[in-house]
């Protein structure tokens, strides 16, 4: 097999066989395909050991044929659920997605299935780099109620703290109308350019003021009561006025567009996997058997911040890696946002911790220098900055080529050059306006809108994961170090791709309603605590079948 062929495709190769018709099954056989692994498709019902499917590692990388894949079940045996819609309904999805209207709405596309599919291939391309780090055969098992608890972890660790929750704010959340009849959504991460966007609209100020705060929080509240002077502001002129004052003063405008109108032309994630032009580095350490997880021994530096890149380094954190946060000066300033917990912030631990932390000042030659550094002995590099800023650090690929050849990196991106205009903000509710994502939730109720949980930073942490070890991968089999890229849109294209098919479908599930502290209390084998906050464990469970689990 050449060079060329693996870095298309690092699972080129391998086999599996995919067992059972269901969306989890049907998710992991495409994110391995993609991946280069021959697919053979047993459909009928799963066996009842993996009542939600089961994917079989028939062939592995070196063309052995062992034991290894992964078991998929709808949840753990201590709270039976039978679908997608008792796992919504139980693991607080639902509660969540409703949140801003007032009441419990269920996701019209079977999103937990859709996650415990894309960790379900990772547990397969983890147990494949196992072997070829001398490991034994690794025998997985997640569920969709596991994934759906990780998507909510931060809304469950805000949730546990000791803080009595703020009372309700009256007000209408986005999207807005303009005056010619345009339903679009807005973002900025600025006060500065907030204000600047409402004056030049001749907004109350009294309106603006007030709109700042649950505009800015509903990234981590999934509610955002505005003033109705905003919305009267806004359509009181056409859209083209609109986006032109947005793009003045620093603001994002993006149109909800129709799904019928989102075409999937970009490039996927795994045709932006390249092998890095250079020789080959030093063997990855080979497999412990004592270490935390299956990547023990291999080294994360993340410089991410938010949602997608945290969650991404969590993921291989929680497999056993060792990681190291890049932070600016002072700590990331998410540590310090409200509700603490020991002096941390309860949902920046949701998603950090387990990581060391490193403050390097990449605005000076002396920090851009540690962190690289840092970099050169790792094996990923993962960050989530726009396009070109790795590259102004010193720290991109070609940059670290000569010290590193074995390195991974991995650019965990927004809109992967598929903006609808430039300098708009790669954020999760723009990539879902944009996306056709509303329009794919729409339920008959009320008008189409984007989820305020945040779906696609959560989906596109997952696939940014998938991209490291997809890389780890390619390092292991080539001895060459890669490049990765993936982001937020191809998350609202995986999940266009799932309900395009399944949406709108009937559901039978009977499951109760549950928020987001009653989740912690009912799946407690689903977190760790820390100061009393309810913290996420790591989604799978591996049992090396020549030893001990871990």
């Amino acid at each position: 097999m050449t060079a060329t062929t693996v870095a298309a495709a690092p699972l080129a190769g391998t086999a599996v066989r995919a067992v059972g018709d269901t969306v989890p099954v049907r998710v992991a056989a495409s994110r391995l395909r993609a991946l280069g692994c021959a697919v053979e498709r047993v459909g009928g019902r799963p066996p009842t050991s993996a009542p939600a499917g089961r994917i079989d590692l028939v062939t592995g990388p070196a063309g052995t044929s062992p034991p290894a894949g992964c078991d998929l079940a709808w949840s753990p045996p201590s709270v039976p659920l039978a679908d997608e819609r008792d796992v919504q309904a139980a693991c607080g999805l639902a509660y969540l997605h409703g949140r801003t209207r007032g009441g419990p709405r269920f996701l019209p596309v079977d999103y937990a299935s859709l996650c415990a599919g894309a960790l379900a291939a990772q547990a397969v391309a983890v147990a494949a780099l196992t072997l070829l780090r001398g490991g034994p055969a690794l025998r997985a098992s997640v569920s969709v109620a596991g994934a759906a608890l990780l998507a909510v972890a931060p809304y469950t660790a805000e949730a546990t703290t000791t803080r009595t929750p703020p009372p309700p704010v009256p007000g209408e959340p986005p999207p807005f109308r303009s005056a010619d009849g345009v339903r679009f959504e807005i973002e900025t991460l600025d006060p500065e350019a907030w204000l600047r966007f409402w004056e030049a609209l001749g907004a109350p100020t009294a309106a603006i003021a007030a709109g700042w705060a649950p505009f800015q929080r509903r990234f981590a509240t999934a509610v955002c009561p505005l003033p109705a002077a905003l919305f009267a502001a806004l359509a009181s002129v056409p859209f083209t006025a609109v986006r032109d004052l947005a793009r003045e003063h620093g603001v994002g405008a993006v149109p909800l567009r129709p799904l019928a109108e989102v075409t999937d032309g970009a490039e996927e994630p795994p045709r932006r996997l390249r092998g890095l032009d250079a020789p080959p580095g030093p063997d990855l350490p080979p497999w412990s058997a004592t270490g935390p997880g299956p990547l023990a021994g291999l080294r994360v530096v993340e410089a991410t911040n938010r949602v997608q890149g945290p969650l991404a380094g969590l993921l291989l954190t929680l497999l056993g890696a060792d990681t190291v946060r890049v932070e600016p000066p002072g700590g990331d300033p998410m540590r310090g946002v409200p509700p603490l917990a020991g002096g941390l912030s309860a949902r920046f631990a949701a998603f950090n911790r387990g990581k060391e932390a490193v403050e390097c000042d990449l605005r000076a030659a002396g920090g851009r220098r540690a962190a690289a550094d840092l970099a050169v002995d790792g094996h990923v590099l993962l960050y989530n900055w726009p396009p070109g800023r790795a590259e102004r650090f010193g720290l991109g690929a070609d940059d670290l080529t000569d010290r590193a050849p074995g390195l991974v990196h991995v650019h965990a991106d927004g809109w992967a050059g598929a903006e609808p205009s430039p300098g708009v903000p790669a954020t999760d509710f723009l990539v879902q306006a944009h996306g056709g994502i509303a329009d794919l939730l729409f339920d008959g109720v009320t008008d189409p809108a984007p989820s305020l949980v945040t779906l696609t930073d959560v989906l596109g942490g997952i696939l940014a994961a998938e991209a490291a070890l997809a890389g780890l991968l390619l390092r292991s089999r080539t001895g060459v170090g890669a490049s990765a890229r993936t982001a937020l849109v191809d998350a609202a294209r995986l999940l266009r791709q799932v309900g395009r098919g399944i949406a709108h479908r009937p559901r039978t599930g009977t499951a109760p309603v549950a928020d987001p502290a009653s989740v912690a209390r009912t799946f407690p084998e689903a977190f760790t605590r820390a100061h009393g906050v309810a913290l996420p464990r790591a989604p799978w469970t591996f049992v090396p079948l020549t030893g001990e689990g871990h």
